[in-house]
């Protein structure tokens, strides 16, 4: 199994290590998750956004490799954009959680450009 697949499961496990910062310390309601979120601490709400963006962005990194791996591309370069993709994800989240807007946003863009590279990589070169 390519290792870009090993990095889709990481990326579907990452939503749920983030959210374990969120509820770090937190006087959460465990019944009313989402309900309780206004109410934890700055950090924690940062860390239960980082959360929520990890979920929204795995759908496209998902299809992006299964894509990619079924239209033949070049599995070394796929495997090393996956890498690249997950590194990009986890500097994410932490910047997110320390609040550092402007170098999460960036490193979000980068992500998101590995990505789409990850998407087209099928039209430069077969496997």
């Amino acid at each position: 199994m390519p290792l870009a697949y090993w990095c889709v499961l990481i990326a579907a496990i990452l939503p749920l290590a983030i959210v374990v910062v969120a509820k770090a310390g937190g006087d959460g309601d465990n019944h009313h998750p989402r309900d309780s979120a206004e109410r934890l601490p700055p950090r924690n709400r940062r860390a239960y956004a980082a959360h929520l963006n990890a979920y929204e962005n795995f759908p496209f990194f998902a299809a992006a490799v299964i894509i990619a791996k079924t239209q033949g591309a070049p599995l070394g370069a796929l495997n090393a954009l996956a890498v690249i993709y997950i590194v990009l994800r986890v500097l994410h989240a932490a910047l997110y959680i320390a609040d550092q807007a402007t170098p999460r946003s960036a490193v979000f863009g980068l992500a998101w450009l590995v990505n789409v590279a990850i998407f087209v990589l099928p039209l430069f070169g077969t496997a």
